[in-house]
């Protein structure tokens, strides 16, 4: 009898393995995303461009060609005389010079959406923890904030300092937390009653720790999904900013200052509009497929297929 009912217990467990009972979130979440095609073929594209974007100077070492090396061969087509992808208005390699435009597009978007995720976590866990004046304090500055146009404030901010990579970290970190604080201190409310958190009050855990020990990795899922869709939001607005004429200024190069230079030259170098164009359009769309595709991974009510 009692081997009997230990093997009907092994095999309960084993099935329970099998249909992933017992398993960690992240666990199912990264079960969720192997097998979400879309998604990961977005992030497949997406490393593709973030590895060739920065192994520009070793692309420049092998070609053996300056990217600001200036010479007579303009609006070559992509192919011709040994460019990938032709040359631009100073007949510089148009290939070479879209790697090197991409480490500053990606760059400042990723630099500034940690920037700005920090912040918002810091404020959001700590808002929704302490509540009371604190929480309506934030809340009424954030309130304020969000009410005046973001564009407005990143065009004045641009325009009194030197637009750079840097200025753009700085001003699109600082201005782009608002979110995030807003995501992370509602689910602070939530979390700050429940059980685990209670007990560890009750043991003296100090706020501090209970925050960020006990609180934030419960909110860690919701913290990555806001990076990636952060980062696609962040590389439209310096698109734009650059369209304004307020994006960064050469020698320095980013994937939307050169499709704002390139509107000059429509007709007589086609490639020089679509290609950045295309790359913006490809990475912000992946991002986003990303971020879609994470929240369906970490989302508990979704029930996995069998």
């Amino acid at each position: 009898m009692a081997q009997a009912t230990s093997n009907v217990v092994r095999l309960s467990q084993a099935a329970d393995r099998q249909a992933g009972v017992g398993d960690s979130l992240w666990t199912i979440a990264l079960r969720r995303l192997r097998r979400d095609r879309l998604t990961m073929v977005a992030l497949t594209i997406l490393l593709i461009l973030t590895v060739l974007s920065f192994s520009a100077p070793v692309f420049a070492t092998l070609m053996r060609i300056d990217p600001d090396h200036v010479t007579d061969d303009h609006f070559l087509p992509p192919g011709a005389s040994g460019h990938i992808l032709g040359t631009d208005d100073l007949g510089r390699d148009y290939f070479l010079r879209l790697l090197y435009a991409g480490q500053i597009s990606l760059g400042i978007a990723v630099v500034a959406s940690f920037l700005s995720l920090g912040i918002g976590i810091v404020l959001g866990v700590a808002t929704g923890y302490y509540g009371g004046m604190v929480d309506d304090a934030m809340v009424w500055f954030i309130t304020t904030l969000d009410s005046v146009p973001a564009l407005f404030l990143l065009l004045l901010i641009s325009s009194l300092f030197h637009p750079g990579p840097l200025t753009f970290i700085l001003v699109l970190g600082l201005l782009g937390w608002t979110s995030t604080m807003r995501l992370v201190r509602g689910e602070t409310l939530s979390l700050r009653e429940r059980e685990f958190i209670l007990a560890a009050q009750a043991i003296g855990a100090s706020p501090w720790r209970t925050m960020f020990v006990h609180i934030v990795p419960n909110v860690f899922s919701i913290i990555i999904i806001t990076l990636a869709l952060n980062i696609g939001g962040l590389i439209l607005t310096e698109s734009a900013l650059s369209f304004l004429g307020f994006g960064v200024k050469p020698p320095t190069s980013s994937w939307g200052y050169m499709l704002t230079d390139a509107r000059n030259w429509y007709t007589k170098g086609v490639h020089l509009v679509v290609i950045p164009g295309l790359l913006i359009s490809i990475t912000v769309l992946c991002l986003y497929i990303i971020g879609d595709g994470l929240r369906d991974a970490f989302d508990p009510k979704l029930k996995e297929k069998a």
